[in-house]
Order: C-alpha cells, then structure tokens, then sequence
C-alpha cells in the first residue's frame, strides 16, 4: 500500500516546529538559523518530502514552468542549447516544456498557444524558417506573457534577444577560404526571411568585397526549409555544379546544410577540399571524425541557452515592469580543420 506524501504539517509535528518556520527553512530563507535548517532539510529528504506544485502555483498565480519554441531537438545546436536552458531553469525550480515547429509556421502558432494553455510562465522562442506573421507572439506578450528569442530573432516585440555573432562567424571562414586559394565561393544558406540568414550573408559579402569579389546571385542558394530535408541541399549542389564556373568553395550556413552538403559532395565523389573546399556553421560533436575532418564555425549555443533562461526568468520574477532590454551577441569560433585548406600540388 502507497504511504501519503508527507506535508509541511507533518513535518513541523514531527520536529516541534511551527509550519512557517519549516516552510522558511525549506525555502532557505535567512530569516531561519542555519542549524534549523539543517534539521528541517535533513529530515525533508529522509522522508521523501516533494513540495505541492499544483498548491503553490495556485497561491502564487505561477506554474514554475517554461515552454521552449524550437526548430528540431535532434538538431545538434538545439540539443546544446536545450542543455543549456536546463541548467539554469534547474537551479531555479523551473520546468520546461519543450516542443518542435519542424519549420512550420502553423505548427509554430499551435504549440505557442498550446503552451499558454498550459499556463507557462514565460516562453523562449527561436522561430521557424516559415514565420512571417508573429501576430499570435504579439498579442500573447500584450497579454502579459514574457517572451525572450534565441538564435532565430524577431524585433516583432520589445523584448530581450540572445544570438550568435553571425556576421563575424561567417566573415572569418569566408575570409579564411579566400586565403586559402578560392574565389568562387558559393552560399547555401536557410530561408531568405531568417534573422540567421541576413547575419550570416552580411559577413559572407564583406568578406568576398573587402578582396575585390563580386557577390554572384547564381552562387547563392536559400534551402526552404533551412536544410531539414536533404533533397533541398542536393538540388541546391547540383544547380551550383551545373554553372559554367562551378564553385571552387562553399560556405554552408547552417548546422544541417553543412552535415548534408558534406555527405551530398562526397556521394558525387566531389574531393574535399581538393576540387571543392568546405566549412560552415555547425555544431556536431566530433568533426574531427569527418574525413577529412571538417572547418567549423562553433556556436555557443550551451551559453545561448543559459543566457536566454536567465534572462526570461528574471522578466518572469520581475516585480516592476521591465523596460530596458538586451541585445546579446555571444562570440563564435571558428575551427579550421582540413576540409578547407586545398592540397598543394
């Protein structure tokens, strides 16, 4: 037979304490001695003690819980960030609920009012590749609900945004190709409408104009759905190996599009980085594994996710309304492995 869960009452019988001050020591509170404390916690974790959400959240108008808007999970730099996210909502006493647009605006739209249904506390969003209407965010901001973006911003709503720094990421490897012997550097990148894809082809373009090369349209590709199906980066490599001048280098801009133009490229029997040199954002965990090993800009994407739950949690347990909002960009690393540096002959 199940024992009852033991509550603060018991728990204050038990020791011949008041409830207040075992629900103060439970708390940490200073206004508790630090050996009152002690007796109480120790005995809490004896017995198995769990405190009431559902009582707590009802007094306090709070669920402690969050909801994260995200791409993909099984995408390696949400994977990194999600751990990130956790390691502060823990320490807090936070919950989150994580769920998935797989890249659909509708889908997007669902599991956001899905989430405020469940009475969230605040939201971290990262858009998907088809947002364009951020109505439904909006209006559940004027409501009152925190909302901070991550990775894949939005400037809909005044209110804190975390990201990388991917103007200079993406400036650094491209400058970095250009050293190493290309000039036909071509770009697969996520959906036009991204704030990630403006960023990242801002410092791709700076790069190609401060060495005198012209930014060619044809050696651009936008993959729809930010690479999540491979058809879309092959048609994007078989259109550039079909010019007249095929690239001799591509920048490829997202985690997925540079795993799937890397594995696309050798299936064709395309040598890297003899014929074609390669190198993009992405966070997979051992590209060194690669062969050959693949040139990487490095997002911070544990530190992102740290980042953006603090500082949701702090709008969340703001006690006046907060005005003044942050702009975070969190520095990228690039990473040259041999993908990049052409053989000499």
């Amino acid at each position: 037979m199940k024992n009852d869960p033991i509550t603060i009452t018991d728990i204050a019988k038990a020791l011949n304490f008041s409830t207040s001050t075992v629900s103060r020591a439970l708390r940490n509170s200073y206004q508790i001695s630090e050996e009152t404390k002690r007796i109480v916690q120790q005995y809490a974790k004896d017995h198995n003690y769990h405190p009431n959400l559902v009582a707590q959240s009802l007094k306090s108008n709070k669920s402690k819980s969050i909801g994260v808007m995200l791409s993909s999970i099984p995408n390696n730099f949400y994977a990194e960030v999600i751990n990130g996210i956790e390691s502060i909502a823990y320490k807090k006493g936070y919950h989150i609920i994580i769920t998935q647009s797989h890249e659909s605006e509708e889908r997007e739209a669902r599991n956001v009012e899905h989430l405020t249904w469940r009475s969230v506390d605040g939201l971290l969003i990262s858009l998907s590749s088809e947002t364009t209407d951020t109505s439904n965010l909006e209006k559940i901001s004027e409501y009152g609900t925190p909302i901070v973006f991550f990775d894949r911003v939005s400037d809909c709503i005044n209110t804190h945004r975390v990201r990388a720094d991917n103007e200079n990421g993406a400036y650094q490897l491209t400058k970095h190709l250009i050293e190493k012997g290309s000039r036909r550097i071509a770009e697969i990148t996520s959906p036009r409408e991204l704030s990630i894809t403006a960023e990242r082809h801002a410092g791709f373009a700076r790069a190609l104009a401060e060495n005198d090369i012209e930014v060619e349209e044809q050696y651009i590709k936008y993959c729809a759905h930010g690479g999540m199906h491979i058809d879309e980066i092959e048609e994007a490599i078989n259109e550039l190996l079909a010019l007249p001048n095929p690239p001799d280098a591509i920048f490829t801009a997202s985690d997925r599009i540079t795993i799937g133009s890397f594995a696309i490229l050798h299936k064709k029997n395309i040598v890297i980085p003899d014929i074609i040199a390669l190198g993009g954002f992405s966070n997979f965990s051992s590209p060194e594994l690669f062969n050959p090993s693949l040139t990487t800009i490095l997002q911070p994407a544990f530190e992102m996710g740290k980042a953006a739950a603090e500082l949701l949690i702090q709008l969340i347990e703001s006690k006046r309304p907060v005005t003044d909002f942050e702009d975070r960009v969190l520095p990228t690393e690039l990473v040259i492995r041999n993908s990049s540096v052409k053989n000499k002959l």
